[in-house]
C-alpha cells in the first residue's frame, strides 16, 4: 500500500510540474481551439511500455482538463498492440484515432498509405495549429518519420537506443576483481571487446552459482515464440558485428551471400554464434525473453550485465519500487567488433538500432481534427522534460539541456549524454517495406537456433534462402 500511495503522490506531483508549464504555454488557446470537439472521446493504442504508461497516466488526463476532449489509451504488448493497430487500418474500421508507429514499421505503413500528413494537416487547418509546436524541434529520429518530400507521418514520442548495462556494485567490488583477475589473468572491467564480454559472462555465471546467489553473467533477448530474438539478432548483435541492413542488398534483392547479400555471410554466422552462445551465462528465462522481460530481469539484479533497451535505464536505476539495483547501473556503448565505430562515423553502417515510436493518426479515424490537437499537445517542448525523466526517452533537442534532465542523467550514469553525443552511431531499420514479412519469414530460424536444432550457419543459410524466395515474390531481384 505504501509503494502504491508514493507512485500516486509521483503522478501528482508530475501532473502538477506539467500543468504550471503548460499553463504558462498559452492555457486558453488549447480550450478555444478544441471547443469544436469538446467531449469527442478519441481512442489510441500502443505498446505498455515506461514513456507510453505516462501518456496514460500524465499528458491524456492533462489533455482532457484543458480542452474537453477524452482520451482513451490502451497500452498492451507489443504483439497486441501491432495486431490491433495494423487490423484496423487495414479494415478502415476507424476503432483507433491515433496509433503507435514503431519506427521501423514505418516504411511498410507509408506504402500502404496508411497514415494522414500531418505537416499537410497543419498546413490545411491552421486554427488548429499551435504556435509552440515546431516540427524542427525535434531531434533527427523524426526524419525516421518522414516522407521524400520531408512531410511528418508521426509526431515521435519515444527514442532511446540499446546500451551496455552493468551492475557497478559487482563490477566495482573488489574481492570479485580479484578473483576475476586470478582466473582470467588481467582486470575485471565493463567489456570493450566481444572475448572480454563472454569472459565476463562465465565468470559471473561461475561467481553467481559458487555464492549461491540468483545471478547469471548476461542478458539475452532469446524467446523462441516471439519476433524479439530476431530483433535482438538483427537489430543489435549483428550490426556490431558489422552486419547492416539485416544483411539483404536491395540492388540484387537478395540476402544470400553467392548474390550479393550477406544474411548468410561469415560475419552473420559469426555474430548469431556468439550471441547462441552465450545462452549458458544467461538466466534460465532467457529464451522466453522479449525486451520487458530481459529489463525485468536486470532490474532484479539476475544478470551482470546486459544489452538493454535505454527506455528502461531511467527506471532501473532509480525506481526503488520495481528495481533492486538502484544506484548501481552503469551505461556503456554496447561492445562492437573492429571497424564498426569508424563504419558508424564514416555513415558506412551504425553500432545499433536507434529504436522508439511516434503517434500516427490512420486515414480510417473519424476524429482526425480533434487527434491532431492530441498529437501537438503531447509534441509541444514545454511537456518533454518530465516525460523524458519518467521514460528515458528523448525526441526535442532542447530536452538534452533541461535542468530536470541535467539532474537525472548524473543518477543514470550519463545515459542522456550518450544518447545526446553518441546517438548518430546507431540507425533505424533499413527503409524496407516489406518489413514484416521478411522479419516473419526469419523468425523461425532464429528460434531454430535458438533451440539447437540448427546450427547458426545452417540456420542463416536457410534464412537467406527464405527471404530471397519473399523478396523474388515481392519483385526485388532479376
Amino acid at each position: 500500500m505504501k509503494k502504491l500511495f508514493t507512485i500516486v503522490l509521483l503522478l501528482a506531483f508530475a501532473l502538477l510540474a506539467n500543468m504550471s508549464l503548460v499553463t504558462a504555454d498559452h492555457h486558453g488557446w488549447w480550450a478555444e481551439a478544441a471547443a469544436p470537439y469538446a467531449g469527442t472521446t478519441i481512442r489510441g493504442v500502443s505498446e505498455s511500455t515506461p514513456p507510453s504508461n505516462y501518456v496514460a497516466d500524465v499528458l491524456a488526463p492533462l489533455f482532457t482538463e484543458y480542452t474537453g476532449i477524452n482520451v482513451e489509451f490502451e497500452t498492451t504488448s507489443w504483439d497486441q498492440m501491432y495486431s490491433k493497430a495494423i487490423n484496423d487500418m487495414e479494415a478502415n474500421t476507424g476503432i483507433y484515432d491515433f496509433v503507435y508507429i514503431e519506427q521501423d514499421i514505418i516504411y511498410s505503413y507509408l506504402a500502404q498509405d496508411y497514415l494522414v500528413n500531418l505537416t499537410q494537416a497543419a498546413a490545411d487547418h491552421p486554427d488548429l495549429a499551435f504556435a509552440d509546436y515546431d516540427e524542427a524541434a525535434f531531434t533527427s529520429f523524426a526524419d525516421y518519420f518522414k516522407n521524400a518530400d520531408g512531410d511528418l507521418f508521426g509526431v515521435p514520442m519515444e527514442a532511446f537506443v540499446k546500451v551496455y548495462l552493468y551492475r557497478k556494485d559487482l563490477f566495482e567490488n573488489a574481492d570479485i576483481q580479484a578473483a576475476f583477475e586470478a582466473d582470467y589473468g588481467y582486470p575485471l572491467t565493463p567489456a570493450e571487446t566481444f572475448e572480454q564480454y563472454r569472459d565476463n559472462a562465465e565468470f559471473f555465471t561461475g561467481y553467481g552459482e559458487g555464492m549461491d546467489m540468483d545471478l547469471w553473467g548476461t542478458t539475452v533477448q532469446g524467446s523462441t515464440g516471439h519476433p524479439a530474438s530476431t530483433y535482438e539478432f538483427l537489430e543489435s548483435i549483428g550490426p556490431s558485428f558489422g552486419l547492416y541492413n539485416w544483411g539483404i542488398n536491395l540492388e540484387t534483392g537478395s540476402a544470400q551471400s553467392a548474390n550479393g547479400g550477406a544474411l548468410d555471410g561469415d560475419t552473420a554466422v559469426e555474430a548469431l554464434s556468439y550471441w547462441v552462445g552465450l545462452l549458458p551465462f544467461a538466466p534460465p528465462e532467457a529464451t522466453s525473453s522479449t525486451w520487458d522481460e530481459v529489463a525485468s530481469s536486470f532490474a532484479a539484479g539476475r544478470a551482470a550485465q546486459g544489452w538493454v533497451y535505454g527506455e528502461n535505464a531511467a527506471w532501473i536505476a532509480t525506481d526503488e519500487t520495481r528495481s533492486a539495483i538502484t544506484g548501481n547501473v552503469g551505461v556503456r556503448l554496447p561492445v562492437t567488433a573492429p571497424g564498426v565505430i569508424e563504419d558508424a562515423e564514416m555513415g558506412n553502417g551504425y553500432i545499433g538500432y536507434y529504436d522508439g515510436g511516434a503517434f500516427g493518426i490512420p486515414h480510417s479515424s473519424r476524429n482526425k481534427e480533434a487527434t491532431l490537437l492530441w498529437l501537438q499537445f503531447i509534441g509541444q517542448p514545454s511537456v518533454q522534460a518530465e516525460w523524458a525523466a519518467a521514460g528515458a526517452r528523448i525526441t526535442h533537442t532542447a530536452t538534452f539541456d533541461d535542468p530536470l534532465i541535467a539532474e537525472q542523467d548524473t543518477k543514470v550514469d550519463g545515459y542522456y549524454t550518450l544518447l545526446e553525443e553518441q546517438g548518430p552511431l546507431f540507425a533505424g531499420a533499413p527503409p524496407f517495406p516489406f518489413h514484416a514479412q521478411v522479419r516473419e519469414i526469419i523468425d523461425p530460424f532464429i528460434h531454430r537456433v535458438i533451440l539447437g536444432e540448427l546450427t547458426a550457419a545452417e540456420g542463416l543459410s536457410q534464412a537467406a534462402a527464405a527471404v530471397d524466395e519473399e523478396l523474388a515474390r515481392l519483385g526485388y531481384g532479376g
